[in-house]
C-alpha cells in the first residue's frame, strides 16, 4: 500500500470524512512525532501525554491550517510547542543543577524499558541533555531526524543562519562533554 500524501489527507479532511482523514494523519505521523517529543521530554509516559495533547490540538486547529507551510512542519511545530510547554509547566523536574540533572537523567534513561541504547548511546543522550533547550531541539532535529535547516527554520521560526550557528555550538559542546567524560 502506498503512503497517502499530506494533500490527500487534507483534501479528505476539508471535503470528505474528517474522522478517516484524522486516522490517516495519525497513522502517518504518530510514530515520528512520538520520537521527536521523546527526545525533548525523555520519559515514555510524559511523551505519551504530550503526544496526546499534540493530536488534540491538531484536531482542534486543523480547520484553521492555512497550508502556508507543509503539514509535516506544522505538526512538528505543534508537537515542539506542546513539549516545551510541558517542560515549562514541569520546570523543577527538568531544570535541576547540571550535576544533579546528569545523574537523574542517567537513572531515568537506564531504568526506562523503552530505551534500548548501549553505553555509548547513553553517554550521547546525557551529553545532549546538558545543552540549552533550543540547542537540544536543533541538534535532535538535524542529527536524529535528519531535517533540513529550512524545515527546522519553519518549525522553530528562526533563521537558517541562527540554526547553523546553534547546531555548530551544540556539536562542539557535545564533543567537549564526551571528551571530558
Amino acid at each position: 500500500m502506498n503512503e497517502i500524501s499530506d494533500k490527500e489527507i487534507l483534501d479528505q479532511f476539508f471535503n470528505g470524512d474528517k474522522n478517516k482523514s484524522f486516522s490517516l494523519l495519525l497513522k502517518k505521523y504518530q510514530e515520528r512525532l512520538y520520537w521527536h517529543i521523546r527526545k525533548i521530554v525523555i520519559s515514555h509516559e510524559n511523551t505519551d501525554d504530550v503526544l496526546q495533547n499534540t493530536f488534540l490540538k491538531v484536531w482542534k486547529y486543523l480547520y484553521n491550517f492555512k497550508q502556508e507551510s507543509s503539514l509535516y512542519t506544522w505538526l512538528y511545530r505543534v508537537a515542539t510547542n506542546e513539549a516545551l510547554a510541558y517542560i515549562k509547566k514541569n520546570k523543577p523536574e527538568y531544570h535541576l543543577p547540571i550535576s544533579d540533572n546528569e545523574s537523574e537523567f542517567k537513572n531515568k534513561l537506564a531504568d526506562d524499558n523503552f530505551f534500548t541504547g548501549d553505553e555509548i548511546a547513553l553517554k550521547l543522550q546525557t551529553a545532549i541533555n546538558t545543552l540549552p533547550e533550543k540547542q537540544k531541539l536543533i541538534f535532535n532535529m538535524k542529527y536524529f531526524d535528519e531535517m533540513k535547516y529550512s524545515e527546522i527554520s519553519e518549525i522553530l521560526e528562526t533563521s537558517v543562519g541562527a540554526l547553523k550557528a546553534s547546531y555548530h555550538i551544540a556539536v562542539k559542546k557535545i564533543e567537549e562533554f564526551l571528551k571530558n567524560d
